[in-house]
């Protein structure tokens, strides 16, 4: 039992001795204030001065006896002691009013080290590295005597120099923004204590009316009575807000110096201590200066207190604080808010912060900014191309990099995850998945001509018609009519389902035009489609997320790997590498082509040049681009074969450097109807040599035996 008691009397926030304490000391100075007013009164009436003697007065003739007049003055006495007595009470009973019903209910149990505290979502790469974080960022706890003492000073100095002295409320400092905002005409200075401070940023709103300050100081005589100074000091060290997302001042100093608030310098703590105040006005990473003349105020303070000698604080301004690269425009931003979004889905109602471990590779991240940012200069934006998105995967599904825009910056908006568009000819292996399986080849037959399905009469890209090609020839130059006569053979139903199989989410209606990729998809799932391509026929499900944890190390979520399922026979998946092979060796997608390296994939263009894509892999990699602009205006003739090609190639190349060639089933050059007329006549040239070869030497054997 004594150890339970020990422990109990270690919670402050359960002793409610505190409070009462604070309360029988206010009754005690209303009892002595109204003894005091009682006092004065009756000396007063005391202390008259006595009038001269006039020998004609009345009481000269009627003299008054001893103890005449005295009950009428002890009746008014009573009567004044009365009423200042209940005027007393009556603004002892106000304030109890005050307090019952202004004062916001604390409960009972309350945590204050986590009430109303701000989750925070921390990301961390696919190696453990923390790259961002999202919401409130709280640092390490630390105790003020950790902490190097000019900090703690700095930040007296500056907020409250008397919260030693007072009880939560400082009556003079409360008197003088009373007045000075009285002068102005409004509310301009608050005169909160540290107590009154921490009260806010635990219970209340941050708006500046008067109800909010009298609950306020009603909390700021709560919490007094509750916890100690030395408690109190820590509390609002470790829960007040710096900016930049930073709480506390542990995280405030690794935000702005990378270093621990233990070891910050005068200079440092100055630009700490100034914060509070506005932290995100005088954030330094938003706005240096201010910081800095801030700072330089808090110095002042420090000099008038005879904190620091003349000599530090002039050191301290000579040499301000370095101010860490917060990297605010690093388009990581885009992959952040998915991931993000995505953990809260997973993990909903999750009380305190969540790290979650991603996929994101932070090379390849870095390389995919590159080429999107490369891409996109002055003579793309004159076309029309204002806007670009990338999404690689590897073959086993995880994300390894996501950009959403040219600049996180400038708009929020995530065109890889969130924006639908048709993918135009993008869309096309899907059809030729459906072909294959129904028993077509890479070599079978069709011929491009003008065709006819009701009423309707697609063309292709270019003018004219090839007449009989082979599929490999038509997929490879993309040719529209026999792609839309492919899947009338089979049938729009199995190219829809052929491509929900895949990996396409979004609703696929069996319309005529779903040949030509009238579907509107996600740049995210599209891409995630055509991991079956480079993963031989397997289709692992795509992810972002390893892993969600608490700060307490309890695991939310864990990313299990499953054996992938099989969406397509190998041999279909084969005749696929062969045919996607072509784009990119003799087709649409030459601009793409890795060389050495194998690699497969397929353009896509809209009506009217609206959206470019080209989605294309390797064994290891699986990338895909769109190109467009946010109003959905044409653009100047860009096709998947220009800006979005170039764009994959050269983040594949970086993203590949170091990883052995693979080979790709099924990546051969492939014979066309285009280059049967050259193979005929160089066949019929050998045939005719050696006919003549064997004409003369019958010729000159006969000579021979007619001699």
């Amino acid at each position: 039992m004594g150890d339970e008691n020990k422990n109990r009397d270690d919670k402050p926030a359960f002793d409610p001795s505190g409070l009462r304490a604070v309360a029988l000391g206010v009754w005690k100075d209303l009892k002595r204030g109204a003894g005091a007013v009682r006092d004065d009164i009756s000396g007063f009436i005391k202390k008259r001065k006595k009038k001269a003697r006039d020998p004609y007065a009345e009481e000269t003739k009627y003299p008054k006896r001893p103890g005449d007049g005295f009950a009428w003055r002890r009746l008014y006495g009573s009567i004044a002691l009365a009423l200042v007595s209940a005027g007393l009470v009556g603004g002892a009973a106000a304030l109890g009013f005050a307090f019952i019903y202004m004062a916001p209910r604390v409960p009972a149990d309350a945590d204050l080290w986590n009430v109303n505290r701000q989750a925070a979502i921390i990301v961390l790469d696919r190696n453990g590295a923390e790259i961002a974080a999202r919401g409130a960022k709280y640092g390490e706890h630390v105790d003020p005597g950790e902490l190097p003492d000019h900090l703690i000073k700095a930040i007296l100095s500056t907020e409250d120099r008397r919260f030693f002295d007072h009880f939560g409320v400082d009556l003079r400092g409360t008197l003088r923004a009373v007045m000075t905002n009285a002068k102005l005409g409004g509310i301009s200075e608050g005169g909160s204590t540290i107590t009154q401070q921490l009260a806010k940023n635990l219970f209340l709103s941050p708006e500046q009316t008067y109800e909010r300050k009298a609950r306020e100081a009603l909390l700021a005589l709560w919490l007094e009575g509750h916890y100690t100074k030395d408690e109190i000091l820590s509390l609002y060290l470790n829960r007040i807000y710096f900016g930049a997302g930073a709480y506390g001042v542990e995280s405030a100093a690794q935000t702005y110096f990378g270093k621990s608030a233990r070891d910050v310098t005068l200079a440092e703590a100055a630009m700490l201590a100034g914060l509070p105040k506005a932290p995100s006005t005088y954030a330094p990473t938003q706005n240096p200066q201010g910081a800095q003349r801030r700072a330089n105020a808090v110095l002042d303070n420090l000099l008038e207190i005879g904190a620091v000698e003349p000599f530090e604080a002039r050191e301290a301004r000579l040499q301000p604080p370095v101010i860490m690269n917060q990297n605010v425009d690093s388009d990581l931003g885009y992959f952040f808010d998915y991931a993000a979004a995505k953990a809260k889905a997973m993990a909903p109602n999750v009380p305190g912060d969540l790290i979650v471990t991603t996929t994101v590779d932070q090379k390849l991240q870095r390389d995919a900014e590159a080429a999107v940012k490369a891409a996109l200069d002055v003579d793309a934006r004159i076309k029309g191309a204002d806007q670009a998105a990338l999404v690689a995967y590897d073959a086993n599904g995880a994300m390894r990099a996501m950009v959403g825009g040219r600049s996180y910056k400038e708009s929020q908006f995530n065109r890889a995850a969130q924006s639908k568009r048709q993918p135009g000819s993008a869309f096309k292996p899907f059809v030729y998945v459906a072909a294959m399986e129904a028993g077509f080849t890479p070599n079978s037959r069709f011929v491009d001509q003008p065709i006819d399905i009701a009423g309707w009469k697609p063309t292709n890209y270019t003018e004219g018609f090839a007449g009989p090609v082979r599929l490999s020839e038509a997929l490879a130059k993309s040719i529209n009519t026999v792609a839309v006569q492919v899947t009338e053979r089979v049938g729009r139903g199995k190219v829809a389902e052929a491509a929900q199989r895949l990996g396409i989410h979004s609703d696929i209606q069996p319309h005529r035009s779903i040949a030509l990729g009238a579907v509107d998809v996600t740049l995210e799932e599209l891409t995630g489609a055509y991991i079956p391509f480079a993963n031989e026929g397997l289709a692992p499900e795509p992810y972002a997320i390893e892993k969600i944890e608490t700060r307490d190390g309890e695991i939310l979520f864990q990313h299990e790997d499953r054996a992938p399922g099989r969406v397509m026979s190998e041999d279909v998946a084969k005749k696929m590498n062969h045919l996607l092979y072509q784009v990119m060796l003799s087709g649409t997608g030459r601009r793409a082509y890795l060389g050495r390296r194998q690699s497969a994939g397929k353009t896509g263009t809209t009506n009217d040049w609206r959206d470019a894509w080209f989605v294309g892999y390797t064994p290891q990699l699986v990338a895909g681009v769109w190109v467009g602009n946010d109003a959905y205006t044409p653009m100047e003739k860009v096709t998947g074969g220009s800006i979005p090609a170039a764009i994959w190639k050269e983040f594949m190349l970086s993203a590949h450097q170091g990883l052995q060639i693979a080979e790709m089933d099924g990546a051969y050059p492939a014979a066309t109807y285009a280059s049967e007329p050259v193979l005929l006549n160089f066949y019929d040239q050998v045939a005719r040599g050696f006919s003549r070869v064997r004409r003369d030497g019958d010729e000159r054997r006969g000579r021979r035996i007619r001699r």
